[in-house]
């Protein structure tokens, strides 16, 4: 009979990918992975076993075959229709959480433009349950992995269906927008390499130079923000250059670029 101990030296995976997919296999928790590793397992839950990890040594990522990933202390729920949340996307809700913060207004509102799997939209509405926040998507798909991971998690979110600023009603305005679009160029080696290779790649690339999303926010932004609302973008780690210069001739004033946990320029934003 095998065991999880067997698992784990014979997957040929790395430690941490084959012991989240043991955890998921069998529904159990880190610490009873070391406590029972000995213990004989069914030959249903070995079939299972095999499953997961045959699907990840395939390289799909360990996020969609357990359905979930964690980001800023909350479990989201992912499939292949979203991006998988990352880390690098933090500094974008920090961020995001401390311009509605610092205004002194009651009726604070900001908009997530293209919100994948609601994480940036529905952490920050976590963070600022008083806050009316608004969140877009042009895949049928993704709002619905959005919407019940604001379900899931109790945060109140409007979410609403269309390509950006088309999805939007009326003539409301914003005092923050934020948005992590595509921004990787077509023919960048990464999109054939990784995870990225399973991910929707209407979410990764513009199909253009990694910026058309991007300028399009921009240009449009004015609109739908309110006077000395605030607009972050997440980009590319060698576009921060690019992406001030774009803020700047649209207007915006007290441009600047953040770092992400890897001290790469990953956000750059301004006001009106």
């Amino acid at each position: 009979m095998r065991c999880v101990r067997d698992f784990l030296m014979q997957s040929g995976l790395a430690r941490v990918d084959a012991q989240v997919l043991l955890q998921h296999a069998l529904g159990v928790s880190r610490s009873w992975l070391i406590a029972h590793d000995t213990d004989p397992l069914s030959t249903d839950q070995v079939r299972f076993i095999e499953a997961c990890f045959q699907r990840r040594i395939a390289g799909e990522p360990v996020a969609y075959i357990v359905g979930e990933r964690e980001f800023m202390g909350h479990v989201f729920k992912v499939s292949p229709d979203v991006l998988i949340p990352r880390p690098d996307t933090e500094v974008l809700v920090e961020t995001a959480i401390s311009a509605l913060q610092r205004l002194q207004n009651e009726n604070k509102t900001l908009l997530d433009l293209g919100t994948g799997s609601g994480a940036i939209a529905v952490s920050v509405a976590l963070a600022c349950p008083k806050a009316k926040v608004v969140a877009t998507d042009d895949s049928p798909a993704a709002l619905r992995v959005a919407q019940e991971n604001a379900a899931r998690l109790g945060a109140r979110v409007e979410f609403y269906a269309g390509n950006w600023y088309h999805a939007l009603l009326g003539s409301q305005q914003f005092d923050v927008i934020v948005s992590n679009p595509p921004y990787i160029a077509p023919d960048d080696s990464h999109m054939v390499e990784g995870d990225l290779r399973f991910e929707p790649r209407q979410a990764l690339t513009d199909e253009s130079d990694g910026l058309q999303a991007i300028r399009h926010i921009v240009q449009d932004a004015h609109r739908w923000l309110k006077p000395g609302g605030t607009l972050w973008l997440e980009h590319g780690w060698d576009q921060a250059t690019a992406v001030r210069s774009i803020l700047e001739q649209a207007g915006f004033k007290g441009v600047e670029s953040r770092k992400d946990l890897s001290q790469i320029e990953r956000i750059s934003g301004g006001h009106l």
